[in-house]
């Protein structure tokens, strides 16, 4: 599912239009963006939890030519499912087995 198909899904569940389901899609995931990369936490209870992590410097070899490339420290962000979040992947996942 794309965000157009996630737009036009939750646009035919709810009976609002395309138009206001993408905006609020929108807004939703420009302020997870903004918050997470100042550094807080997102949570949504049940659906998982959004954050920054540091990620190492750390030296990488170049496989076309073997030459060595170092890799600044860098902030990355990190997803991780909440429980109820697991359980249901976990669950449908027993009856496509």
């Amino acid at each position: 599912m794309n965000k157009s198909e996630l737009i036009d899904a939750i646009a035919s569940k709810t009976g609002l239009t395309k138009s206001s389901v993408g905006q609020v899609v929108n807004t939703l995931m420009g302020e997870v963006v903004n918050a997470v990369s100042q550094g807080q936490l997102v949570t949504l209870v049940g659906f998982g939890t959004f954050r920054s992590v540091v990620r190492a410097g750390r030296e990488v070899k170049n496989p076309k030519t073997g030459e060595k490339i170092t890799i600044a420290t860098q902030m990355a962000p990190r997803f991780s499912a909440g429980s109820t979040f697991k359980e249901h992947v976990a669950a449908n996942a027993k009856m496509k087995v």
